[in-house]
């Protein structure tokens, strides 16, 4: 299981160039004026874990099969998109696609590359994307909560259900707050929020953009980021996609030695990553022997059978029991034939909650 992260932002705050170093192609054009990307650009991304290559190490694996990650480079957002302004419209129905928004910010200071609002304040960039996805749904909800209350008066169950929960997302939107607030009082109200594909609900994933020299620590632009971050519960984390570029075709030594000179530890896609599954609840399971290592991605709070499906719906339907190994046992013990003989091979049964770092073996009919 992958999941899908939208790139959005104003014009030229270097949303293109960051998909590009993160994608490591020249799919979208990177270019200093607005609209410069129209069509999203997909890329998918191998996601870096340096446990998987442990494990692939330890079993002697042919192949390593890393789980990926998929970023969608959307058109830049100007004021109005929720009116159909620029490529609002397109823009908007875009991002109903992803899974997670990860908004691109300017947090740099550069007089040769223009700002579409003439001033570089990503504080009041990110109010103006979310104002136009919370106008957006404002409207959207204005006339399917009025909808859904007259069809509960006729005793519809799932009318009543959807007009209590979008109707409590209807008043968060009156009050200037993203629907993502709203708080489901069952699993049907969380089906309801989630059918209706409102943009405000979506996690959000701040990237500060900032320049090379500020890469390690930030500036004051990004504090001010990361500050409204804090405040209404969403990620932010500090590119330089200036540097992403530059680490484009350097090899693994070569990388590790630039990161270290501009005081990096680790490259701009680790940070997006590690902040996405987070952001999205998400966590890595492992499949490992002799001819390949692979890593999985589930939601957090999975059950074995699930963790299964992911691999084949058939392991789902007709799952026996997972042979469990935690990674550090794995590793500590060198193997599977080890950590059985030690008494850290667990059969579990269909019941078991999928734990970060588990490697595990399917058994089913």
């Amino acid at each position: 299981m992958g999941f899908k992260c939208g790139i959005v932002g104003l014009p030229n705050v270097g949303k293109s160039t960051l998909f590009n170093a993160l994608t490591e192609t020249q799919a979208a054009q990177a270019a200093n004026y607005p609209f410069c990307t129209i069509e999203p650009n997909i890329g998918n991304v191998a996601v870096p874990d340096a446990r998987l290559d442990k494990l692939a190490s330890i079993a002697s694996s042919q192949k390593i099969i890393p789980t990926q990650l998929a970023f969608v480079d959307i058109a830049g957002l100007v004021r109005g998109a929720s009116k159909g302004e620029g490529l609002g419209n397109q823009f908007l129905g875009n991002i109903r696609e992803v899974d997670a928004i990860v908004h691109v910010l300017r947090c740099f200071e550069d007089d040769d590359i223009q700002h579409v609002e003439n001033k570089v304040d990503p504080v009041a960039d990110a109010e103006t994307v979310e104002t136009e996805l919370l106008l957006s749904d404002l409207e959207s909800l204005e006339k399917r909560v009025p909808a859904f209350a007259k069809k509960a008066t006729s005793g519809d169950k799932e009318a009543k259900a959807a007009a209590s929960v979008l109707g409590q997302a209807l008043e968060l939107l009156r009050a200037g707050k993203p629907a993502r607030l709203t708080e489901p009082k069952d699993p049907e109200e969380e089906r309801l929020l989630k059918q209706a594909q409102l943009l405000t609900t979506k996690p959000v994933l701040y990237v500060c953009n900032v320049e090379e020299g500020n890469a390690a620590n930030g500036n004051a632009h990004s504090e001010a980021v990361f500050a409204r971050a804090k405040a209404e519960g969403a990620q932010a984390v500090i590119v330089s996609a200036a540097i992403e570029s530059e680490l484009v075709g350097m090899d693994a030594e070569e990388r590790m030695m630039f990161l270290e000179e501009m005081g990096l530890h680790e490259t701009g896609l680790a940070r997006v990553i590690r902040a996405g599954y987070e952001l999205l609840h998400l966590l890595t399971f492992f499949t490992v022997g002799p001819k390949e290592a692979r890593a999985w991605t589930v939601h957090k709070g999975a059950s074995a059978p699930e963790a299964a499906g992911e691999i084949h719906s058939d392991f789902q339907k007709g799952f026996i029991r997972a042979e469990t190994i935690a990674y550090d046992d794995y590793v500590a013990l060198g193997g599977e034939a080890k950590a059985r003989e030690a008494g850290k091979l667990r059969a579990e049964g269909k019941a078991y909650i999928v734990h970060d770092g588990d490697v595990m073996h399917f058994l089913h009919s």
